[in-house]
């Protein structure tokens, strides 16, 4: 007698399956850290890990030190004017 192989569920992330949590990771941009939070923290439904993870990167901010100064950026851009000339 042959059993039928059990369909996935699509609506839930199964941690077991490696293949699954990678995609799952790729698409959403996290980290196994991460991932791995999230899922503990709200569960493994594939829709609430996507929300969270939208929400997380809407609450992260850029870095003011990743902005340059006005005065480098001025600087910058006269040192380009007179290299052209």
């Amino acid at each position: 007698m042959r059993r039928s192989k059990p369909q996935p569920i699509r609506n839930k992330l199964d941690l077991a399956d490696r293949t699954q949590v990678r995609l799952v990771r790729k698409r959403l941009g996290l980290s196994d850290a991460e991932l791995t939070s999230i899922v503990e923290r709200i569960g493994n439904s594939i829709a609430a890990i996507s929300k969270e993870a939208a929400l997380q990167r809407a609450t992260t901010l850029p870095k003011p030190d990743d902005v340059p100064p006005v005065a480098v950026i001025t600087s910058a851009t006269v040192g380009e004017q007179a290299t052209r000339k």
